[in-house]
């Protein structure tokens, strides 16, 4: 009888969550789309199974139609919209949700084949059941988000969606580390060196400008002070603060996109001083040093685009572009980190 576990690592599996995470990616490129159309809003109901048909006839488009027409995003921003205009918008929100779908299909089915023929290293089980997991929380996420925009307001909540595209950017990053782990299998020895330190904080503020991200996004702000490096002339918005605390954290215009242009300068000089220590350590190995040089070019080519896409004035193409181009930030980093711990 062979023995439940075979190896402590199987390049079988990382294939398979290098994969997902690839799909991921690719839900995190639709999302951006999604939102830089103002499509979000255009399916008003969230029917996992029963959901993952479209519209098959006039009638169904027509029902459709007329449940986004009772929402205030239709009253306030699209009244008078036809059919064809609102089918455009259906398509990227239905798209969206259905490679939703297929991630859970493409997680899920492998994993329990994977898991039957005892394929999965023991100690990357529990993390593969918390990965999905997680999947399924994010569409709870997501719907909680849509849901925020269905009335009282023409769009979803900036706090919501940096919660939904937080948690799918922490999905991608744990699908990365896991896959290496697959990939290479338990270190021998974990290093003991303030590096790692260093790295899982590098990551974090990545993770938290990913954030600041998505406030801006979520309250429109790259569509005021198209200007850089000052804003509308000066260096400290006008209408900075807003009726509160929260109020001025999350949903104000001027200040979201204020804190996401200060993070991101002292990300950029924290990945740079991060990229040439990196060089000049010699605890690290070679493969984590350019890791290091590499996370720090993907961070000055991300501000680039970021000042780019702001003085644009957000076309979709470079708003996309933008957002891939944090996703590969944080993944690189992740790897980065996870190269660090390893002697």
């Amino acid at each position: 009888m062979t023995s439940f576990l075979r190896s402590d690592r199987s390049r079988p599996v990382a294939v398979w969550l290098f994969a997902v995470a690839v799909l991921v990616l690719a839900m995190v490129v639709v999302g951006g789309a999604t939102r830089l159309t103002d499509s979000g809003l255009s399916i008003t109901q969230w029917k996992p199974v029963s959901g993952a048909l479209p519209p098959l006839n006039t009638q169904d488009w027509n029902d459709e139609f007329s449940r986004y027409k009772e929402i205030p995003q239709y009253a306030q921003l699209n009244k008078g919209m036809n059919l064809q205009a609102f089918k455009r918008i259906y398509w990227w929100e239905w798209g969206h949700r259905l490679l939703g779908r297929l991630v859970g299909a493409a997680f899920g089915l492998p994993f329990l084949y994977f898991l039957v023929r005892r394929e999965i290293p023991r100690r990357l089980i529990w993390r593969c059941a918390v990965l999905f997991g997680l999947g399924g929380l994010q569409g709870l996420v997501g719907w909680w988000m849509v849901a925020s925009g269905l009335a009282g307001r023409v769009s979803v909540a900036p706090e919501r969606l940096a919660t939904h595209l937080g948690l799918a950017f922490i999905l991608l990053a744990a699908l990365v580390w896991t896959a290496l782990d697959a990939w290479a299998g338990a270190p021998r020895v974990k290093a003991q060196t303030p590096w790692i330190g260093y790295a899982f904080g590098l990551m974090g503020l990545i993770f938290l400008q990913i954030l600041l991200g998505a406030l801006v996004a979520g309250n429109d702000a790259g569509l005021v002070y198209n200007d850089w490096p000052m804003m509308n002339g000066a260096l400290f918005p006008k209408d900075y603060a807003g009726t509160s605390l929260w109020a001025t954290l999350a949903h104000s215009q001027a200040a979201v996109q204020l804190h996401h242009r200060l993070t991101a300068y002292l990300l950029l000089g924290v990945a740079m001083f991060v990229a040439v220590a990196a060089r000049r350590a010699r605890e690290l190995a070679p493969e984590a040093k350019t890791l290091a040089v590499l996370v720090a070019g993907a961070v000055g080519l991300q501000a680039c685009l970021g000042v780019a896409t702001l003085m644009t004035h957000v076309p979709i193409a470079l708003g996309m572009a933008h957002q891939v181009m944090a996703a590969l930030v944080l993944a690189l980093a992740a790897t980065f980190t996870w190269r660090v711990r390893r002697l």
